[in-house]
């Protein structure tokens, strides 16, 4: 019998998506067995400060590919925001699940929606994607760092640390966490992160069988859609920890992608929406960062590096 080793974050989330993973690969080849190598990765051993302050790219991503090259695993599952456009060699990201819900939501245990939120409220995310778009709405908040697993961000909630918190609503609906959140509401105006709420299945280049298993798990509308939005991060030379907000959305035989960038207090905001047919898609990612980028993005990006949680900074570095 074929075994096949996942490598995965030990996270509840991360968890549930490799074992949804492995139920699926185990249906289609009922003559491969699967288990998991699970690993606690750098983002989730540093909880003292933003992953923006950090530097570097991978915080999710490196331990899983180490023990992919090593020979300890011969599948990764990530979710797919957290995956640097940048792969190492001798490992390819070569299929995308089917796209689910991408929306942000607002959650709280005392007010019912953002609208409801009191002047100088205190907002929890590490997130300065989401911080830019919460602030630029409603610059009167505070915005606040908040780190930990989900259940931790939500703890804290509970506790009276925050007014609201934003999280990705995907996470939520996995782990059915939503029923013991009193107000929840899906922010229709953000948009996503690259790659929200698809998972990457990265693999060894050069094993055939697990290529054709990993391809059984793909979905080519998503494939095609997230493929622009990390053509288009690429582009711009954003890390995932970056105020940047992309999104590819498929209608029919039309794509359209939303981009976003700016300060991460709101302010100083490139945006930007393209269409095209699918046929004439493959270099609209690229076509949207150079038009951004013409318009001064890198300049922005590189300041909004510098202003990044500066409030923070100093009792934290």
């Amino acid at each position: 019998m074929n075994k096949i080793i996942i490598a995965t974050r030990a996270s509840n989330l991360a968890l549930w998506q490799a074992y949804h993973i492995k139920e699926r690969i185990e249906k289609s080849f009922p003559q491969v067995s699967v288990e998991l190598n699970e690993i606690t990765s750098r983002g989730d051993k540093i909880l003292d400060k933003p992953l923006a302050l950090i530097g570097g790219k991978g915080h999710f991503t490196k331990e899983l590919e180490d023990e992919m090259l090593a020979g300890n695993a011969t599948m990764a599952v990530h979710s797919l925001k957290d995956v640097p456009t940048y792969i190492p060699e001798g490992l390819e990201l070569v299929a995308i699940t089917q796209r689910q819900d991408q929306s942000d939501v607002l959650l709280s245990h005392k007010y019912t929606s953002l609208e409801s939120l009191p002047q100088g409220a205190v907002v929890g995310t590490t997130s300065l994607r989401r911080r830019m778009q919460i602030l630029q709405v409603r610059p009167d908040l505070t915005v606040k760092d908040l780190r930990g697993n989900v259940n931790t961000r939500l703890r804290k909630l509970k506790d009276g640390e925050y007014d609201a918190i934003i999280l990705a609503y995907i996470g939520l609906q996995r782990l059915d966490l939503l029923k013991d959140i009193p107000f929840v509401e899906k922010l229709s105006f953000m948009i996503p992160p690259m790659g929200q709420a698809a998972l990457g299945i990265e693999i060894v280049s050069d094993n055939d069988f697990m290529r054709e298993v990993a391809m059984s798990l793909n979905d080519e509308k998503s494939y095609i859609a997230t493929k622009l939005e990390r053509d288009f991060v690429a582009k711009i030379g954003a890390g995932c920890s970056a105020p940047v907000a992309v999104n590819a959305v498929i209608e029919e035989d039309t794509i359209t992608i939303r981009a976003m960038l700016g300060y991460p207090n709101g302010t100083n905001i490139v945006q930007k929406t393209v269409s095209s047919s699918l046929k004439d898609s493959t270099n609209l990612g690229d076509e949207l960062a150079q038009s951004m980028i013409d318009e001064g993005a890198l300049e922005i990006l590189q300041k909004a590096e510098t202003l990044a949680f500066k409030d923070e900074m100093p009792q934290r570095l």
